[in-house]
């Protein structure tokens, strides 16, 4: 039989999906080929998750078809999607927090029990040899889920995906939670499988893993498919401009205001064990970067200057008045913002709308004789959703339907409604596509060109460099070089980040 002649392992075609007022799929196709990997990207809300949702039987399209193997399937539910060998690797870990490693994996298979109960032993030497098996590691014996790091209870989750032996995989954001190492090996193990004739459909905010994974990608933007390529002949930066349409050039806007007052002095700044002796100035209009590796103090530098943890040693001065933040309350009454890193958990609420969560930092502006004024309330929340390009149904939709990255618009939008003087943003782009990297790097900008100062903490080096005016690198718990981001490259910051050296040219420049 000729190549030609071998039906598609999975064809979905004309796929309409809607939800109230918003039109999530419009007409929206993937084919894969048998024993291949396949790409899928798209920013959020273009449509990948409920493609993937349709494919899992848990949304039920109003218009379209799906074949596997050439066979038609109909009604798609949960169980049937299992039981035709299709499996599913989450971005949230779906493991029971109280179950050993042995029993997580085998979990509803427990073949090797006898008929006084299953033998944990026998689970926990299976397990240890899966693990080995796929990804070359070794977890603590008799381990809870619960007490392991986010990275390896992934690793738990792909590996007891891959004991079943599906026909088709899917991976949805797998190596969000995992260190390079350890996507080294996912990679390897999903190369294998496809030396085995496994399917893989692999979806990734990480173009540069669809780049070295991938056979072919299919685009999505707006709810459809509009591209279809090989990504190992598509150029730089190619597959961004296909998500976003349209080119990537002006993804980090420049602000030109001059920098104006200090808005923020640290002189010797303590905080606990893990930091010592930070001093540095931030002024109004400025956007100035932090960066470090994972113990470098960074992170706890930002969360003290929030009131998230006791500053020990050395003076704060904000807006040129002495601060004692002892609490995030004192910070926010001192015009401070911080943007988390984690906004599900501590940037917005889920399950409040968008209109509860845009004005929860804000309601005595919206208030009066402590009555909150519901016109003006309404009236600033559809501003800040015209102006963050939210796509919701409406300003009462609930936070939790919303992408990731619309998320994160509304945890900056909640602070910008209430034009705080400080904006510290840890991480803020990270779980997020490029399209809506753009448009959170734009409002950031904005905010600058308004007179906020912006103390920007993030691992992506590029991103400091593309929005900056000068970034500072921790090392052990102190600031051990200075750039201007003009004339700086990646490689030199990075070098600063692992070594606690750096460019004494650069450093003098700044």
């Amino acid at each position: 039989m000729s190549t030609s002649a071998v039906p598609p392992a999975l064809a979905m075609q004309g796929l309409v999906a809607t939800f109230g007022p918003t039109r999530a799929l419009d007409g929206a196709s993937l084919t894969v080929a048998p024993g291949t990997i396949h790409g899928l990207i798209g920013h959020n809300g273009a449509g990948k998750s409920t493609l993937i949702k349709i494919l899992a039987g848990l949304v039920t399209p109003q218009a379209g078809t799906i074949a596997l193997d050439g066979a038609p399937v109909a009604g798609m539910t949960p169980e049937g999607a299992e039981r035709l060998g299709i499996a599913f690797i989450h971005q949230e870990r779906l493991l029971v927090p109280t179950a050993t490693v042995g029993e997580a994996l085998f979990l509803g298979r427990e073949s090797a029990g006898s008929r006084f109960g299953v033998w944990r032993g026998s689970l926990q030497r299976r397990a240890e040899a899966a693990l080995e098996r796929f990804f070359g590691i070794s977890l603590p014996r008799g381990a809870l889920i619960r007490d392991l790091s986010t990275a390896q209870q992934q690793i738990v989750q792909i590996t007891r995906a891959l004991l079943a032996a599906p026909r088709i995989l899917v991976f949805d954001e797998p190596t969000a939670a995992l260190a390079q190492r350890e996507v080294e090996h996912l990679f390897a193990a999903i190369r294998r499988l496809k030396a085995q004739g496994l399917t893989t459909l692999y979806i990734s905010h990480y173009l540069v893993e669809i780049e070295q994974l991938c056979d072919a990608v299919t685009v999505m933007r707006n709810g459809r498919d509009v591209a279809h390529v090989d990504p190992r002949q598509v150029p730089a930066g190619g597959l961004a401009e296909l998500m976003i349409g349209r080119p990537v050039t002006d993804l980090y806007p420049r602000h030109r205001k001059a920098p104006g007052e200090p808005v923020l002095a640290l002189e010797g700044v303590g905080v606990g064990t893990g930091v010592r002796d930070v001093s540095f100035t931030l002024r109004r209009g400025e956007v100035l970067g932090l960066t470090g590796l994972l113990g470098s103090g960074a992170k706890d530098l930002v969360q003290a200057l929030f009131g998230l943890a006791p500053i020990t040693a050395g003076t704060v001065t904000i807006d040129g008045q002495a601060a004692r933040l002892n609490a995030p309350a004192e910070a926010v009454r001192r015009g401070i913002a911080l943007v988390p890193e984690d906004r599900r958990a501590h940037g917005v609420a889920l399950d409040l709308g968008i209109r509860e969560n845009l004005t929860l930092a804000s309601l005595r502006r919206l208030s009066r004789w402590g009555w909150l004024d519901r016109d003006a309330e309404r009236r600033r929340v559809l501003d800040l959703i015209g102006e963050l390009q939210v796509k919701t149904g409406g300003p009462d939709a609930p936070v939790r339907t919303l992408s990731g990255g619309n998320q994160q618009k509304v945890v900056l939008g909640k602070w910008l409604a209430r034009e705080a003087r400080l904006y510290i943003l840890d991480e803020p782009t990270i779980g997020v596509d490029i399209a809506a990297k753009a448009e959170i790097y734009r409002l950031i900008a904005e905010a600058a060109e308004r007179g906020a100062g912006i103390l920007l903490l993030s691992a992506d080096l590029d991103e400091l460099l593309g929005l900056c005016d000068r970034i500072l690198v921790l090392f052990r718990g102190t600031v051990v070089a200075e750039y201007p981001a003009t004339g700086t490259d990646a490689g030199t910051l990075l070098q600063a980040s692992l070594t606690g050296r750096h460019d004494t040219v650069a450093a003098r420049a700044a």
